[in-house]
């Protein structure tokens, strides 16, 4: 049987943990491409909250609820750091292969030596393109048309292994990081599951071919990246909630009040269905121009309007934008910052 360890954090990767475990009991059925995984390495508990409460990661729920339902014993690990203890803690658990989406920790030599076949890693994009922490946030900014993922064997260099496994998925300029991401682990981990089971069966890694084309990096996104400059196109303003969400969230001033947009769309996006929300002012970048009951709160950007559909007070609850308008009576003519 091929012993796996899954490394994760994030709700994607719990997704991806989820489909690769029901799979790896329904491999049983089939004894020569039967794969377990034995252990989960994830992030240490965060504080959130006001009470700074520690919460574990989605992967580390996700792996303990399976434990309870299924009575299954996956070793959970969350350490700050992988240091000699950490490795001796995951040897003994005997791994053959090292299975990542979205881990988060550069990992060493002596890490990698303790697996037979080395590591595979999900990464959403179409390496080498956007290598680094943000591919999908970075491919919705820049307004791709495409995006996709690529399961690689895990080298030493970021993002440098060679490919086992590309698939590309089309654009529309309306999803989110969120939801992306959610594609890519979905169909990412259907994939590696057939990956394993191949190992499995033959006692090899599957072919891998090079990278191909010009390499090029994302950047680790900051909390205040998600604050809106008012003075860029409604597209650019648009692209940056969609790649923001869920986190860190796009945000203006009201005065002292923080804002949070939580959905919006260029108004040039639906000028076909209804050309009134698209507006040729001289008002300021940040001005709130309209509140159109069909559509939205219409906001001036540098070049063109922004709808948006769904905004949330700081310290109050999310709300559509006609609940929103009920209580901000004296909202119109407000100058965002």
């Amino acid at each position: 049987m091929l012993k796996v360890l899954f490394g994760g954090s994030p709700a994607c990767a719990a997704k991806a943990l989820e489909l690769i475990l029901k799979d790896s009991a329904m491999s049983d059925s089939v004894p020569e491409e039967s794969y377990r995984i034995v252990g989960v390495l994830t992030n240490p508990p965060s504080a959130q909250g006001r009470h700074k409460e520690l919460i574990p990661t989605e992967v580390e729920q996700y792996a303990l609820i399976w434990n309870r339902a299924r009575n299954d014993s996956i070793k959970v690990l969350s350490p700050e750091h992988i240091k000699q203890p950490e490795r001796e803690e995951i040897a003994a658990l005997e791994p053959d292969i090292f299975v990542c989406f979205a881990y988060g920790h550069i990992l060493g030599p002596k890490f990698f030596s303790l697996f037979k076949f080395g590591g595979i890693n999900l990464h959403p994009s179409l390496l080498p393109k956007y290598r680094g922490a943000t591919p999908v946030n970075a491919a919705i900014l820049n307004g791709d048309d495409e995006t996709g993922f690529s399961i690689q064997k895990m080298s030493l260099g970021m993002d440098e292994g060679d490919i086992l496994y590309q698939q590309t998925e089309r654009l529309t300029g309306t999803e989110t990081a969120e939801q992306v991401l959610k594609n890519s682990a979905l169909y990412g981990g259907m994939n590696i599951t057939q990956i394993l089971r191949e190992i499995a069966r033959t006692g090899n890694l599957p072919p891998s071919f090079p990278q191909e084309g010009q390499p090029s990096y994302c950047s680790v996104i900051k909390k205040e990246d998600g604050k809106i400059d008012w003075n860029k196109s409604a597209e650019q303003i648009d692209a940056q909630i969609r790649a923001y969400t869920p986190w860190p969230g796009c945000f203006a001033f009201s005065g002292d009040m923080q804002l949070r947009i939580l959905k919006a769309r260029a108004a040039t996006k639906i000028a076909a269905q209804d050309p009134s929300v698209v507006k040729n002012t001289s008002a300021v970048p940040g001005t709130v121009l309209e509140y159109n009951k069909q559509r939205g709160i219409l906001i001036q950007t540098g070049s063109g309007v922004l709808i948006a559909t769904e905004l949330q007070w700081q310290t109050k609850k999310a709300m559509d934008y006609k609940s929103f308008m009920n209580g901000a009576r004296n909202f119109i003519g407000t100058v965002l910052e």
